[in-house]
């Protein structure tokens, strides 16, 4: 499988494989040939777990748990689904970032797998406010708010690993290749076009102009901080992006 063909039959799994814990057959072997061809695939991703994560909202709420309860019950689901594969990017980025004071050293301390302060703090602050976002939105809209988050952060994420280059020898990014314009294009118009099916489009535009100014805001950072990326800050960025979009979400839906 050629990484410069547009699309390819292991695109859908490879991106599961990537980005989730889910038990859904992958080639391997054809994934890393594929490399970041794949990321046109990511808003699916984002759209099948967060249908997962909305659904256990209506569940719970059907046997008698109070929305606020069912809403946190349904972020823990999300972060599970995905083996808190960006918020371990989140802490490494934070503990980087904040922990050196030269790029060789802030890639070291990412690298490593011990979590520090500012790792611990940058976890509490983003999740804290997830928690406190997703009990905000209203209970109607909340699993399609959810859905849509996903979907338009993922997208973003895409996007960022496009624009920077990769900075570790070796890395995940750095092998798998940066992706191409029309993947990127791609990913974001599935994004784009499922939420505007599922949420008015003003909340859609609003939201999506906050993630992406999100993910931006991680990228310079990151550019200044280290030259480029890594999977560390395309997590980080992530996580960024789809809190924004939540918070965007309680502001104009509720």
């Amino acid at each position: 499988m050629k990484r410069d063909q547009l699309f390819s039959r292991v695109d859908i799994p490879a991106a599961f494989g990537l980005l989730t814990r889910l038990p859904i057959p992958n080639d391997s072997r054809l994934a890393m040939k594929r490399g970041a061809a794949v990321v046109w695939a990511f808003p699916l991703v984002g759209a099948l777990i967060g249908a997962i994560a909305g659904t256990t909202h209506t569940i719970a709420t059907l046997v008698g748990l109070p929305h606020a309860l069912a809403a946190d019950l349904a972020i823990c689901v999300l972060v599970m689904l995905t083996g808190a594969l960006h918020e371990d990017g989140l802490a490494d980025t934070a503990d980087g970032f904040f922990g050196g004071w030269t790029k060789e050293v802030r890639l070291e301390i990412m690298k490593d797998s011990r979590i520090g302060a500012f790792g611990v703090l940058a976890l509490i602050m983003i999740m804290g406010l997830r928690f406190g976002g997703a009990v905000s939105l209203p209970s109607l809209e909340f699993g399609w708010a959810l859905v849509s988050a996903a979907m338009i952060s993922r997208a973003a994420m895409a996007a960022l690993w496009a624009a920077l280059p990769a900075v570790r020898r070796g890395g995940l990014t750095a092998v798998t290749g940066r992706p191409t314009r029309a993947a990127v294009v791609i990913g974001a118009v599935i994004a784009l076009g499922l939420s505007l099916c599922i949420l008015p489009a003003k909340a859609v535009l609003v939201a999506t102009f906050f993630g992406v100014l999100a993910v931006s805001i991680v990228g310079i950072v990151a550019f200044n901080k280290i030259g480029g990326q890594t999977g560390d800050i395309l997590g980080a960025a992530q996580v960024c992006a789809e809190l924004a979009i939540l918070l965007s979400f309680v502001s104009i839906l509720t």
